[in-house]
């Protein structure tokens, strides 16, 4: 089993909380966007009991342009480095091999790929240097026209197998296989539809062998399911607690991780489905 170097033993699911230091992330842009709010954001997380905090620099909403290397590097590394020397187990959201390096640098301990290796050949390798956690996702393109690759027969066969190549590849390259972890990439290149499939068919992606991170939060899907009379999506930031029975109902079906932008329901939220599972263990 993938496993963080710091982190508790304890058997449950983790709780990754999110730290966007971008002006134009789609649920909370421009709030972290500072150096210390970041920092001091990061540390909030963890009081309110996350695991991992994920820290990211380059807005992966539906649409969004892409920063410069340069730019991601100035956002992300001097927070890494700071809330690693907290002691912090930080995780870096980037599809730049180069940032990943230079994250890990600074303390990162665990690679998050939007794109699972597609956007920069170089990142397995980096990771495989490392040594640390890589967080494989399905990916079907850049954000500016993901949504334009959202066809699917079969979402939940297509995305396991999409994922089984990925990992084929990352293997290859060097990656030990007790570094991955797999993510179903929900909204990227999904509608609702394919989102709820791919979380009721957790099961099938688990049975590539590889713990599954799930990240549900504050997605669009979940604002259209909770569309008020007249049809508006709920804003995303009254979705927590539709993130929040998303979180519980993936802890029980066994998602080794979920990122969440809310931390502290969430935290409760898996420690009772932990009990649950160990109850219905012990009858």
């Amino acid at each position: 089993m993938t496993s963080v170097p710091g982190l508790s033993a304890e058997k449950r699911c983790l709780v990754m909380g999110v730290v966007n230091v971008t002006p134009d992330s789609f649920s909370d842009g421009g709030l972290w966007f500072d150096e210390r709010a970041a920092i001091e954001h990061g540390l909030e997380l963890v009081e309110q009991g996350a695991d991992l905090v994920d820290v990211g620099g380059e807005s992966t909403r539906p649409g969004a342009a892409r920063v410069s290397r340069e730019e991601e590097l100035a956002r992300v590394v001097p927070v890494i480095r700071a809330l690693s020397a907290e002691g912090v187990a930080v995780s870096v959201d980037t599809m730049r091999a180069e940032v990943a390096r230079a994250a890990v640098e600074a303390g990162a301990r665990l690679v998050n790929d939007v794109s699972g290796g597609l956007a920069d050949p170089e990142m397995p390798r980096v990771v495989a240097a490392t040594g640390v956690p890589y967080v494989v996702m399905h990916w079907r393109g850049h954000s500016h026209d993901m949504q334009s690759r959202a066809v699917y027969a079969d979402v939940v066969t297509e995305v396991r197998e999409e994922l089984a190549k990925r990992v084929d590849l990352v293997l290859a390259e060097g990656v030990a296989e007790e570094q991955i972890v797999l993510d179903p990439g929900l909204g990227f290149a999904k509608n609702a539809e394919h989102n709820w499939a791919l979380l009721a068919g957790m099961p099938q992606l688990a049975e590539l062998g590889y713990p599954l991170l799930i990240g549900a939060s504050r997605k669009r899907f979940l604002g259209r399911l909770l569309a008020g009379a007249d049809g508006a999506p709920r804003p995303f930031d009254q979705c927590d607690d539709a993130t929040l029975a998303v979180t519980a109902l993936a802890a029980r079906e066994g998602a080794w991780c979920v990122r969440v932008h809310q931390v502290g329901p969430s935290a409760d939220a898996v420690r009772v489905a932990a009990a649950w599972k160990r109850a219905g263990a012990d009858t």
